[in-house]
């Protein structure tokens, strides 16, 4: 063994008998506060169907009437989250979910022209029901300002996308009702509304 090695070997094993104790870890268990209140809805079936429904409602209404749907969604997710946290009533009944679902794919379905303050109106209150929902994860150890940052974010981002999704596909400004393309919206609102049918089947028959 030439004089080189027999240094680096020297020099390793000082090395490792002087190495401590290392404590990796992440944040938190939930990869922090803020990951948790955006993650916590995607992973729900019922805030995934809503949020999507509702970003598919707002984009095949065109972008004047959807764009305030950005806005207003995720604070009604914040007020509901706050509300909920501050009276300790979190828990959402299955059948309401299942309604709501229900009225979303028959909206989409009749691809009724809702006014703008009505639509706004229903995006606040979904936002409140699926904040209070979500407040059910809140532990005492969380931060609360937090989640309510991810949630909202989460909101925000999946409306933001699914609308424009919707508009590029739909493009409710130069084609009619009648296209193909209207007909493929209405169409998922048909599968979404079946899918709040058998929810609410399913909630009465339990």
């Amino acid at each position: 063994m030439s004089t080189f090695r027999r240094t680096a070997l020297l020099a390793s094993v000082l090395l490792l008998t002087q190495a401590q104790i290392a404590d990796a870890h992440i944040v938190s268990a939930r990869l922090g506060d803020f990951y948790a209140g955006a993650l916590h809805p995607l992973l729900t079936l019922q805030d995934v169907v809503v949020w999507v429904a509702l970003g598919l409602l707002a984009g095949s209404l065109g972008a004047a009437s959807g764009r305030w749907l950005v806005v207003v969604f995720p604070v009604g997710l914040c007020a509901g989250l706050a509300l909920a946290a501050g009276s300790g009533v979190t828990a959402v009944s299955p059948f309401v979910d299942a309604a709501t679902i229900l009225i979303l794919g028959l909206l989409l379905a009749t691809a009724l022209r809702i006014p703008v303050v009505l639509l706004s109106v229903v995006a606040f209150v979904l936002g409140v029901m699926r904040g209070a929902a979500n407040a059910g994860e809140l532990m005492p150890q969380t931060d609360r300002l937090l989640y309510a940052a991810g949630l909202a974010g989460a909101g925000y981002a999946t409306i933001t996308l699914v609308m424009a999704l919707a508009l590029s596909f739909r493009r409710p400004d130069t084609e009619p009702l009648s296209s193909w393309r209207g007909i493929a919206v209405r169409a998922v609102g048909g599968w979404v509304a079946a899918i709040g049918l058998m929810m609410a089947g399913l909630s009465l028959a339990s």
